[in-house]
């Protein structure tokens, strides 16, 4: 195959990856374990094995084994089983009878913590289970020092690409309009904000992995061989690549440039390509490692969470360039300076401005099962707060865009109308950045909150919301009575699901009963088991199913033999 070939096929294999839906879920959710949860072997395993729903890297996995008076018994670190990546082992001494408590943690594919429990008993005679003191089942990666060295890293890096597009496309012609100024200001600035993105980068990167890995961050012998263990640390190390990368290119793009001239030149207008191909994969990088890369269509998911990114950085890097801007240029030219400047601004920042708000609600749509996500869940929540945030922002640019930048250009004529028009584009720039950047630290909780579940579509037709608690639950369906218990209602610990089928007084037997579970906080797949007929029209089942806290839909399929078959849905709140 030609070169060219190899390249047009690499293209379109990179164009199927992207526009395929994800295939992973976003959260592991454990599938299967060995041996059952609450579950009895008459004889002592060798290891306990943990399936989960997509690969999870080991060496971030914490998988306890103890017994009833919280002795440990694992003889190692949890590794992956032969020839399959989903499945965690961890070995085991030797155990006598009786009941043990498993404790796992695990970090899914976008970076957040999964955990759970269960137990199981060594028999024959393993005797009743014990009362175990379960750990903290509930986890999240939006802890304040984590979100804000992620709002640093993410503002660092969109307020440079920003800074560089103010640099070389809007404030260029500065030096040529005006006698006695030049850009030299903004170059200082740039690098300036670019040096904490390089360094808050890898910052982040090992406090996350420390967190993940429950290490101290100073421990970096441990640490730095850890980081491309999980795709989360991978994305940040790309991250930090495109960001040199930005940085060589960008500096050869200042160094030749000159703005004096009306034209660039051949080598200017390659350099300044090549920098702006970085900026663009500086800012796709953070979807790629994020939510979006996880949301199907993955490919539009993408695209429209670096169009939103890109949008910002122009947005929010020209705002602090303007304030560099109107303290760098001399007094007696300021407002001169200002009348080339911000209305050049003003147009890529309205076009900037429409391309956030449309990719944005976009985006959202893909992420937000329903409208009800808004204020229903922590998700939508921020994401409103981000929406308000941005609002007050626009309306500042408004008042901007139709006040001071006439004032300015009316200034040309009239030059007591500069200093006041140059004075209000100051206060109104410094506001209106300072909100922008707050909107950046919305995005960055956002992205470190689970979106919501896509099961939350369903939940309109549940027919009863249960719990927190034991479920005992009464509904009429299709001519049926459905009698719903759910014992004892905790997450990550065994719970018996039963369901009593009457019609007419009559009990119904011999009807197919299966149970769906799915995680209505986040995205985690789901998990269907089957109930046996124990008695009478009385079907059930024992399973981990509830591996969270939060709440769940209890969907059950009731097929009665000879009938139309019919589903009940429920809401259930599940607590540790």
């Amino acid at each position: 195959m030609t070169p060219r070939g190899r390249t047009v096929t690499a293209l379109l294999a990179l164009a199927a990856a992207l526009a395929a839906p994800a295939s992973a879920w976003a959260h592991a959710a454990l599938l299967r374990t060995v041996p059952s949860a609450s579950g009895t072997v008459n004889r002592p395993p060798t290891g306990v094995a943990l399936i989960y729903s997509e690969a999870v890297e080991p060496r971030f996995a914490i998988i306890s084994v103890t017994d009833a008076a919280a002795h440990q018994e694992t003889t190692g670190p949890p590794h992956r089983a032969p020839g399959n990546p989903d499945t965690l082992v961890v070995p085991l001494k030797r155990i006598p009878q009786g009941w043990y408590l498993v404790y796992w943690r695990a970090i899914s594919v976008d970076g957040h913590p999964v955990r759970g429990a269960f137990t199981f008993a060594v028999g024959p005679n393993a005797g009743p289970a014990p009362q175990f003191v379960i750990p903290s089942i509930s986890e999240t990666a939006a802890t304040p020092g984590l979100v804000t060295a992620r709002w640093i890293t993410f503002l660092s890096a969109m307020g440079a690409v920003g800074a560089f597009v103010l640099r070389m496309l809007i404030a260029r012609p500065l030096v040529r309009r005006v006698d006695g100024t030049q850009l030299r200001a903004l170059s200082v600035a740039f690098w300036i904000v670019l040096a904490v993105a390089l360094v808050a980068t890898p910052v982040y990167m090992l406090l996350a992995t420390a967190d993940f890995a429950v290490r101290s961050v100073f421990d970096l012998g441990a640490l730095l061989p850890l980081v491309r263990s999980s795709a989360f640390g991978r994305g940040f190390l790309d991250l930090e690549l495109c960001l040199v990368l930005f940085a060589v290119a960008a500096g050869v793009a200042i160094w030749v440039d000159r703005p004096g001239r009306p034209r660039r030149s051949i080598v200017e207008l390659l350099s300044l390509g090549g920098a702006l191909l970085a900026a663009a994969a500086v800012l796709v990088v953070p979807g790629l490692a994020g939510h979006a890369a996880q949301t199907a269509p993955r490919g539009l998911s993408v695209v429209l969470d670096w169009l939103h990114v890109t949008a910002g950085a122009v947005w929010v890097g020209g705002l602090a360039g303007l304030l560099v801007l109107w303290r760098s240029l001399p007094v007696a030219r300021r407002v001169a300076g200002l009348v080339v400047c911000v209305p050049r601004f003003s147009n890529v920042a309205f076009v900037s401005v429409l391309v956030l708000v449309g990719a944005g609600t976009w985006a959202a749509i893909l992420h937000l099962p329903t409208l009800a996500s808004l204020w229903q869940t922590s998700y939508g929540k921020t994401l409103l707060v981000k929406i308000g945030i941005l609002a007050v922002a626009l309306l500042l640019a408004a008042v901007n865009l139709v006040r001071t930048k006439p004032r300015l250009q009316a200034a040309r004529d009239r030059p007591d109308l500069g200093t006041g028009a140059a004075a209000l584009l100051r206060r109104l720039v410094s506001g209106e950045a300072v909100l922008v950047a707050g909107a950046v630290l919305a995005a960055a909780v956002l992205s470190s909150l689970a979106p919501p579940a896509k099961a939350l579509a369903s939940v309109g037709r549940a027919v009863a919301h249960v719990g927190p608690g034991a479920v005992r639950a009464v509904v009429n369906e299709n001519g049926y009575r459905i009698e719903l218990l759910v014992a004892p209602n905790k997450a990550a610990v065994p719970n018996d699901f039963a369901l009593r089928l009457a019609k007419g007084g009559t009990p119904v037997r011999g009807a197919d009963v299966t149970a769906s579970f799915a995680m209505l906080d986040m995205e985690m797949g789901q998990q269907a088991y089957q109930l046996a007929e124990s008695g009478p029209g009385v079907y059930s089942h024992s399973a981990p199913a509830l591996v969270m806290v939060g709440h769940w839909g209890l969907d059950f399929q009731i097929r009665p033999r000879g009938g139309q078959p019919f589903d009940v849905l429920i809401v259930d709140h599940a607590t540790g």
